[in-house]
């Protein structure tokens, strides 16, 4: 049958996304322009919950098309100005560097990772030991780390593992068998567990650094913190929300609840430990070499990005420049599939700066943050870690966070409050946006990556299950946070300011 050019036109138009979700794309497209003719004010508005809709609905279709469309309409109607985007783009040059060179820069040190995992996985006997493990490991690799490069070893590993015993329980001589198909279900279990202990690791360890998360570096920026004054200011809230989510990694496996608990069956474990014995007695001299030197530019990294040596961009590239040369990756291609991973989020993120002008050109925010500034100052804490919890359980962090943080500074260029409360609300803004947000894949781009990989659907991994095994962790991160921010934050940076270890006015506030 021979489609008309509309019924073509239509089924080109955002591809595979149902009807439903396309008709609605239209109408915004529609009704956008004639609610800004009648009420800016209202279409600027209108325009950030639909984006905030297209984030809720990444499995759908990626955020960058319709978000796309979106702004782009917006700014040839006047909302914004393509001037004013430029100039959020330059300002956030610096998040843009970090994901472009600072996770294909990652890329390259996958080896390593998978290394590090995979001993990880086979040493460990205790499920307990093993679970609190890889949350420990992704917690501390994503503090320098980019989250979704981890998240992405992980798959790797736990992909490799399950096709090795798919393999095994898919055999002729095992296809009829019940104890291998019940070994395959509770290695599934297992699987998923593993995989959620370090998609939750990562946020813990994410919030803790200016590199762990990109909305961080944007609020670095704004307050005008280095790498380790950004992790000084963060401690506060970040070191006991890490000691309680371990906690509740701990009694989750303990008493075998949300989906957790199950360990690795022993018939997966011998299969599994055979086929690392033959792969470490096949590694040559060359990529035991080539271990060694990703460990050492591994080393360098933490090195450069503590004693903040250039930009954290900069940094990244050289990662690519050492990582390259020096273990024989010299061809232009290989290179390239470095950067298609990042390559897409950061368009995406051009996109988010795109809504941030629109909103700041419209004065969005302006009677939320008046609403916040009337407020005691201890309450502007509390209040703009639950403002930026709910919208990034829902919605992407990155964008919450720097449209949250654009307005902050703004209050604080006119005069509504002073540095040091600016400097505490920023701290309220990053861990509202990192903590609460492991509720939904929505927030967390982790978990919308892993939920969106060729894992998923393997070890039986929907939203619905994600969502439930997520529960634990965000009620005690959410929890945490808030008490931190609420009643500890204020005195135990008053302490740090004390010693000397922060300073009052940090190098390029005033900026």
């Amino acid at each position: 049958m021979t489609l008309s050019y509309g019924n073509a036109l239509w089924r080109n138009f955002l591809g595979q996304s149902p009807d439903g979700y396309k008709l609605i794309i239209v109408l915004f497209l529609v009704i956008n322009p004639l609610i800004f003719l009648i009420n800016p004010f209202a279409a600027g508005w209108l325009l950030v919950i639909e984006f905030i809709f297209t984030l809720v609905m990444a499995l759908k279709c990626y955020p960058l098309l319709p978000g796309g469309l979106l702004v782009t309409e917006a700014i040839i109607i006047g909302m914004t100005s393509s001037e004013h985007v430029r100039e959020e783009i330059a300002t956030n040059l610096d998040v843009l560097l970090l994901l472009m060179f600072m996770v294909a820069g990652i890329f390259f040190m996958k080896q390593l990772l998978l290394f590090i995992f995979t001993r990880l996985l086979l040493s460990i006997q205790s499920k307990l030991k093993l679970a609190l493990a890889f949350c420990l490991a992704a917690a501390f690799l994503s503090a320098f780390l980019d989250a979704l490069t981890v998240v992405a070893v992980v798959i790797s590993v736990s992909m490799g593992f399950y096709e090795i015993y798919h393999r095994v329980a898919s055999a002729p001589d095992n296809a009829d068998s019940a104890q291998v198909r019940e070994d395959l279900n509770r290695f599934r279990a297992f699987l998923r567990s593993l995989m959620m202990h370090a998609g939750v690791g990562t946020a813990l360890g994410g919030v803790m650094t200016m590199v762990g998360e990109p909305q961080n570096l944007i609020i670095a920026k704004a307050a005008g913190w280095d790498f380790v004054e950004f992790a000084l200011r963060i401690a506060p809230v970040s070191v006991p929300v890490l000691f309680c989510g371990l906690v509740t990694c701990v009694l989750v496996e303990k008493f075998r609840c949300f989906g957790y608990g199950e360990p690795l069956p022993d018939s997966v474990r011998q299969v599994l430990t055979e086929v690392d014995n033959q792969n470490r007695q096949q590694r040559t001299r060359q990529d035991k070499v080539r271990l060694c030197t990703q460990a050492l530019i591994a080393v360098w990294l933490i090195i450069a990005l503590a004693l903040h040596l250039a930009e954290v961009g900069l940094i990244g590239l050289s990662v690519i420049i050492l990582a390259t040369s020096l273990t024989g990756i010299t061809d232009e291609h290989t290179i390239g599939k470095a950067f298609s991973e990042a390559l897409p989020f950061t368009a995406l993120l051009t996109a988010f700066f795109a809504v941030v002008a629109v909103i700041v050109d419209q004065q969005l925010f302006s009677p939320l943050i008046a609403f916040v500034l009337q407020a005691s100052p201890q309450s502007q804490l509390s209040l703009f870690y639950i403002f930026n919890g709910v919208l990034s359980s829902i919605s992407d962090n990155v964008f919450v966070g720097s449209v949250y943080i654009t307005e902050a500074k703004n209050a604080l260029l006119h005069g509504a409050y002073g540095v040091e409360q600016f400097n505490l609300l920023a701290v309220a803004i990053n861990t509202g946006t990192n903590l609460p947000s492991v509720a939904t894949p929505n927030g967390q781009a982790a978990f919308l990556f892993l939920l969106t990989s060729a894992l998923a659907p393997l070890i039986r991994l929907s939203y619905g299950r994600m969502v439930w095994m997520a529960l634990p962790y965000t009620i005690v991160l959410s929890l945490v946070g808030w008490l931190c921010v609420a009643f500890a934050l204020v005195p135990l940076t008053e302490w740090m300011t004390s010693q000397g270890w922060i300073s009052v006015l940090p190098p390029g506030i005033a900026h």
